[in-house]
């Protein structure tokens, strides 16, 4: 039997339940990423140490999901997906609890690690609702699924800046708590055990190397604009990151049952939208870092629009939105045109969201239609990298290579970050004498124009994705192995 089936005994009434509660959970797990964004410039004070110390809060969460996707990832299809979503959401818990009770910054950076495992949940979902929506919503229950990783950062800042802005700090992970409690009981109650374990070895050498070598990377690129993109401490860690990803590399090539399949990696599919998926979360994070300051800065700056942190995440929260209204447009284009260009198009549209935003800055409803233009094309494309990920994969492999695709993601964000802060650090102005420098409009401009380079760059780059021989993408010719409810 194919996998394109739903299980036996399936309805569609327990689909959508499960459909809800994965979605559901995927977007409390994304939250996490932009939850202490509004109280940032005020961690120093609340955790009693330096800026520097506490740029780790934020920090912590990138990089401890970007080594939990593809290993919560691989443990999943060892194991089986929902002991592995029950105890990321039970991890996500613990981290905000831990989050919750504490003033320093030590135990604050602990909570936000695990915050950030959390965030393996996510790609798990993805690879699950594939196997158990019914055929004629499996496209939507995939793109409403993946599109959460950018809904959940565009949704969190205007709920985060609420709570900041009129409650205590702790609250905010009070009510992470809350979201991640409940978010553990309905995946243990509502989602489906299936009988969708491949046995085998867990590589915990893969694992080690591969989280040290990330970390080194991720830090490095994070921290340079700070530390100094020449010296040594900046060159020491990516350099490190990447000598120890090389040896990775060389090692899981001769493993016989590797953490991630670089072989399986390096198929022209899936190469192609790895390197998509990096470009286009390039894309997704330099608008929700740069919008968000030109909204912010001073009207008398004559280009600054003088909006609160509120006001500011209330103007970036239809694009947010706008990411959800188009999963059922995704979802058609997929089964229409095929992943391939599905995520061409997506790309294009963002390119697209950025041009606006480089003409139209005079006003926050302008850079609203900006980023909402935007923030369809990344929809769009996070709705067909799965999709094309999972039909180019064995699916013993699929939640492992689901989460490659994630990180690669949350790669691409990190190089936004250090790429857009090295911009508006490099053309400032001074509003009067004694007052500190700030972005001058022109570095706004080139970030918004590097933006659409990157998206046109990851369109091009999916032209090079092989045409499918069909525009099926199910995987019933590959694979015929279906997962089957326990109990």
């Amino acid at each position: 039997m194919s996998s394109s089936s739903p299980p036996a005994g399936q309805t569609n009434a327990r689909a959508l339940a499960v459909m809800v509660v994965l979605g559901f959970s995927s977007l409390c797990a994304a939250l996490m990423q932009s939850l202490v964004i509004p109280i940032q410039s005020e961690l120093p004070e609340l955790l009693h140490t330096s800026a520097s110390n506490a740029s780790w809060v934020v920090t912590a969460t990138l990089l401890g999901g970007a080594v939990a996707m593809p290993v919560t990832g691989r443990l999943a299809d060892m194991y089986g997906k929902k002991p592995v979503m029950v105890v990321s959401g039970a991890v996500l818990v613990v981290g905000s609890l831990v989050c919750a009770v504490s003033d320093s910054v030590g135990p604050v950076v602990v909570g936000r690690v695990l915050q950030g495992i959390a965030m393996g949940y996510i790609p798990v979902a993805i690879s699950m609702v594939r196997e158990l929506a019914p055929a004629h919503l499996r496209n939507t229950a995939v793109a409403g699924i993946s599109a959460t990783l950018g809904v959940g950062g565009a949704l969190g800042l205007p709920l985060a800046a609420w709570i900041a802005q009129d409650y205590d700090w702790h609250v905010l992970f009070w009510v992470s708590t809350v979201l991640a409690v409940v978010m553990a009981a309905l995946t243990l109650v509502v989602v489906p055990h299936v009988r969708d374990a491949h046995p085998g070895r867990f590589d915990a050498v893969g694992a080690l190397g591969l989280a040290v070598g990330l970390v080194g990377v991720l830090v490095g690129v994070s921290k340079g604009n700070d530390w100094g993109w020449a010296s040594a401490s900046t060159l020491a860690t990516i350099g490190g990151g990447v000598v120890v990803l090389l040896l990775w590399g060389w090692y899981e090539l001769r493993h016989s049952d590797p953490l991630v399949d670089l072989r399986t990696s390096a198929r022209k599919p899936v190469l192609f939208t790895n390197i998509a998926a990096l470009l286009i979360g390039f894309g997704m994070m330099a608008q929700s870092i740069v919008v968000p300051q030109l909204l912010q800065m001073p009207e008398a700056t004559g280009y600054g629009l003088g909006q609160t942190i509120l006001q500011a995440g209330l103007w970036m929260a239809p694009g947010g939105l706008m990411m959800m209204l188009f999963t059922p447009i995704s979802s058609r284009m997929l089964t229409r045109l095929g992943g391939r260009t599905t995520l061409c198009v997506g790309a294009g549209v963002l390119a697209l969201g950025y041009v606006v935003a480089v003409f139209m800055t005079d006003a926050p409803w302008q850079l609203m239609v900006a980023s909402c233009v935007a923030s369809a094309g990344v929809g769009i494309g996070y709705a067909a990298m799965p999709t094309l990920i999972l039909t180019n994969v064995p699916a013993s492999e699929s939640a492992a290579s689901v989460g490659l695709n994630s990180l690669m993601r949350s790669m691409g964000t990190t190089v936004a970050g250090a790429v857009m802060a090295m911009i508006l650090t490099s053309q400032t102005v001074v509003l009067a004498p004694g007052t500190p420098e700030i972005p001058a409009q022109g570095a706004f401009t080139l970030c918004f124009a590097v933006g659409a380079v990157a998206a046109a760059v990851g369109a091009l780059i999916v032209l090079l994705v092989p045409r499918q021989r069909t525009g099926d993408d199910d995987r019933a010719e590959a694979h015929d192995d279906e997962p089957a409810l326990v109990g």
